[in-house]
């Protein structure tokens, strides 16, 4: 049995003296209150109680002394970590994992495109001792700086190694769809162990009301909360390469890897618009726009309906973090309208007689732009254009962005590279997987605008 076990048994032995001590004192307090009460009952209790209290005392000491010596293991841990024996040479300075002054095994600015990594990840499974060293030393160096989100990947078959992160970072701007909404919700870490994130959310409130008369009983309503139960998923995609085309060809490898990043991060952004049940277009309340010759000037009220929705949901909640998000062909047909009429009311940060601005901005490059109003403009093509009864629409979501919520893995995605499993047919297989959870509905505050006025836009200056 180790320390940490030892004293976790402790504590649980000082806690149940603790409880029986309690025990022994509720019943003290108890016979006191008999009507029938004799001293010898009272020195008899009193007796029991004060044995009660010298178990809790030992158990005490025992947990102390345990607690004791794991300080000075420590210590001592913390000592050896510093001092080289002098019988011991010292290991060499390129044999030590170091953060800090010390370089990166990986690093960006020596291999903008990771190529290095890629092939010692390669290397390694043909026997390369000294990519295998790299490797370690890179494995190393994320504990150290990433801790212990770090996750194996599997047995002997498979090899599960954390991605650079500057390879990471490279990979994200260079999306298809890519995840556009999923970059502005709410970021959270995601619990290092479990299947479900548990959230508790108050359904009834308290009630308060005037008095009806003096003495009157005053308003009650019992307060109560639902558990709120998110699952955690799995996104995951695999390919199976030839040997010949990693070992003869040139960049193949990379090539894959970047395209099952960016559809990783695509299919992770589509879930949180489109997935059924939980999807924002499944817990968006709808703001009709029916229309059957659509201008943007008629368009644009249905956005302060659906933002006005928002808030009216939130109440003293609402963060007035409020994005809108839209297909990019949406987002084009609203600045293609021309407009000579403004809005009655001016709007903070927007110059007088215009109607929003376009900041120029590329695709999955953050906010795109304003609308009148001021609300910022998220452009995202994991939006459906097929909806409706013609299959040509799509729709646009207003939300408070502060109740989007989107747990991952630190982490994520993670890659593994197994060549065993396909070793027959001189295969080797990539995979790229990662863990999520999100939810919409810890309020019930999402708009969406859908109908026929959002068919395939015409881009007719209207």
């Amino acid at each position: 049995m180790t320390l940490a076990q030892l004293i976790a048994q402790a504590r649980e032995a000082l806690t149940a003296a603790i409880a029986a001590r309690q025990q022994e004192q509720d019943a003290l307090v108890a016979l006191r209150s008999d009507p029938n009460l004799t001293e010898d009952a009272v020195a008899a209790r009193v007796a029991t109680r004060d044995t009660a209290d010298a178990e809790v005392t030992t158990r005490q000491n025992a947990l102390d002394a345990l607690l004791a010596e794991q300080a000075r293991e420590d210590e001592i841990a913390a000592l050896s970590a510093r001092v080289t024996p002098a019988a011991t040479r010292a290991p060499a300075y390129d044999q030590v994992a170091r953060v800090g002054a010390e370089e990166r095994t990986y690093r960006p600015d020596q291999d903008r495109r990771g190529a290095q990594f890629e092939h010692d990840v390669a290397a390694s499974f043909m026997g390369d001792f000294e990519a295998r060293d790299r490797l370690v030393r890179h494995m190393a160096e994320e504990r150290t700086e990433r801790g212990d989100q770090i996750r194996a990947a599997g047995t002997g078959a498979f090899s599960g190694l954390v991605v650079p992160q500057y390879l990471t970072d490279l990979y994200a701007p260079a999306a298809a769809a890519k995840r556009p909404f999923a970059d502005v919700c709410r970021p959270h870490d995601l619990p290092a162990q479990g299947m479900t994130v548990n959230l508790a959310r108050v359904t009834t409130s308290t009630a308060v009301d005037n008095q009806s008369a003096e003495n009157a009983a005053v308003t009650e309503q019992d307060i109560d909360d639902t558990l709120m139960s998110i699952p955690v998923q799995t996104a995951a995609g695999q390919q199976t390469l030839s040997r010949q085309s990693i070992e003869r060809g040139s960049g193949v490898e990379a090539v894959v890897m970047d395209d099952l990043f960016r559809r990783y991060a695509t299919n992770l952004d589509g879930k949180l618009i489109n997935q059924a049940t939980n999807g924002l277009t499944n817990v968006a309340t709808p703001v009709a726009y029916t229309d059957a010759t659509p201008t943007v000037a008629e368009l644009y009220p249905k956005v302060l309906e659906g933002l006005a929705g928002v808030e009216a949901a939130m109440l003293d909640m609402a963060s007035g973090d409020n994005v809108a998000v839209m297909h990019s062909r949406r987002w084009y047909w609203m600045q293609n309208a021309m407009g000579t009429t403004w809005p009655m009311i001016t709007q903070p940060g927007i110059v007088a007689q215009t109607l929003g601005a376009n900041y120029a901005e590329a695709y999955g490059r953050g906010v795109r732009g304003i609308l009148p109003n001021g609300t910022p403009v998220i452009v995202d093509n994991n939006i459906a254009t097929n909806l409706g009864a013609g299959t040509n629409e799509d729709e646009i979501y207003l939300i408070d962005r502060q109740e989007c919520h989107l747990w991952e893995d630190p982490d994520a995605p993670m890659y593994i590279r197994a060549e065993q499993t396909k070793a027959a047919s001189l295969g080797v297989l990539l995979v790229v997987y990662g863990y999520y959870a999100y939810t919409h509905a810890r309020y019930p505050q999402a708009r969406k605008i859908s109908g026929t006025g959002l068919i395939t836009p015409a881009f007719t200056g209207a």
